[in-house]
């Protein structure tokens, strides 16, 4: 085969065979395929698209390009769960102990935050002591023992996605269905779980904009998880504005706990239960969504799934006490306030500001090797539909800098829209795609 025929092939409209994709993605890896031509591939595949089966070559190739675990030595029906990315997004730590209190084998692998949206592990590590990195014989007799770990990505873990998600973010070949799907089901389908959740978000503070191309998002990741024989549903939720009220990493590690507690904000807690109830589906601990949905209020209201976070976090060597006293998930000692310029309804708040905002206080990065302050974060007073009076408190910016608060804080103040009418309001969740 040759790169520059499939190039051709692929510019000139034509559909591509499985051996030429696994050809490309082969060479993508070793090298023999420098960036680029894999860059006038992609750019192809952005103007041109692929079709369903293309895509399934695609993700297949590129999830078979490094490891792959086997869970198969792991009793039960393995579930995991994934979420496009938002602001606030703390639903992980919540739906893993929901779903492995109520039986769910749940052996998952999360992501480092990057520009405005959070990563699980960044959070997870603002536990003191918390370890994300295990090795595999670890990681697997935890979820054996425990029911549960979250952990960082192997550091051989579809490799074909590195290097080709690199590539995309300076060619200007993201927004293409067919790229993201095969990027996000590539590292679902070698984690090696048996079935998978997806939060597929749209709105401000989320990639996709719109609920029907979340829709089309979801539809094509089940359609590939399907194809390789996994379980699949996709939870279709608001991102227009933050989710909760906290947005950082030991902010959110809090009130993913309040909500664990059985408090915390409602929207986290109607989101964690959609998406722990789809879980529980899955995983054929229940035989509906009713009585699914059943089992997860129950875990949550008993306080099984807080007990279940608190056997995470001491197996995998944090401090166990923060599911009983959060003040030791530290908040940043510089704080700056935001309050309202104007009396009137909170009209809408821009998710991807308050992401920038909490990135500039230093709870985000721009590149993978940068430091983040773990204690640094927004607090939003206000949200979506309150009414406030001149001067109420809006938020709050916590960080280690006066000087990244006070940037941050002006980042922040622009989220806020304030009208004189209450805004239209629209659901949580749009749909569930089973």
């Amino acid at each position: 085969m040759n790169i520059i025929d499939i190039i051709v092939k692929k510019r000139d409209g034509g559909k591509l065979s499985r051996e030429e994709i696994n050809y490309f993605i082969r060479g993508c890896v070793d090298g023999s395929i420098p960036d680029y031509q894999s860059a006038a591939l992609l750019m192809a595949v952005f103007l041109r698209g692929m079709d369903e089966e293309e895509t399934f070559f695609l993700t297949h190739a590129m999830a078979q390009s490094g490891d792959v675990l086997d869970l198969s030595n792991i009793p039960g029906i393995k579930i995991d769960k994934h979420s496009t990315g938002g602001v606030g997004d703390k639903t992980t730590p919540v739906v893993v102990s929901i779903a492995a209190a109520a039986g769910v084998p749940v052996a998952k692998m999360s992501g480092r935050g990057l520009g405005f949206t959070g990563g699980t592990v960044d959070k997870l590590q603002s536990i003191p002591g918390f370890q994300v990195v295990l090795d595999e014989d670890r990681f697997m007799d935890q979820v054996r023992t425990v029911g549960a770990a979250v952990i960082a990505q192997s550091g051989n873990l579809t490799p074909a996605d590195k290097k080709l998600y690199a590539l995309r973010d300076v060619t200007g070949t993201v927004e293409n269905l067919s790229l993201i799907s095969s990027s996000i089901m590539s590292k679902k389908l070698a984690a090696g779980s048996d079935g998978i959740v997806l939060d597929v978000k749209c709105g401000d503070g989320a990639f996709m904009k719109t609920p029907e191309d979340a829709v089309k998002l979801a539809e094509t990741m089940i359609s590939i998880g399907r194809s390789a024989g996994k379980k699949m549903s996709a939870v279709i939720s608001d991102m227009d504005q933050p989710l909760g009220r906290a947005v950082g990493n030991s902010v959110e590690i809090r009130e993913a706990i309040e909500v664990l507690q059985g408090a915390g904000p409602d929207d986290v807690r109607e989101l964690c239960l959609e998406l722990a109830s789809e879980m529980i589906r899955l995983g054929e601990k229940a035989e509906d969504h009713q009585s699914a949905m059943a089992a997860a209020r129950e875990m949550l209201d008993s306080g099984r799934a807080l007990e279940k976070f608190g056997e995470m976090i001491r197996a995998q060597g944090g401090d166990p006490r923060v599911i009983r006293d959060v003040s030791l998930l530290r908040k940043g000692e510089c704080r700056t306030e935001i309050r309202a310029g104007e009396k009137g309804f909170i009209t809408a708040i821009r998710g991807q500001e308050i992401g920038e905002a909490a990135r500039l206080a230093g709870a985000g990065r721009l590149r993978k090797e940068d430091d983040i302050d773990k204690t640094a974060g927004v607090i939003l007073h206000a949200k979506v539909g309150d009414h406030v009076e001149k001067g109420q408190l809006l938020a709050e910016v916590f960080g280690s800098s006066v000087e990244k608060t006070e940037l941050a804080a002006e980042k922040c103040r622009m989220a806020f829209v304030t009208g004189s009418r209450p805004p239209a309001g629209h659901p949580l969740i749009y749909r569930v795609l089973r």
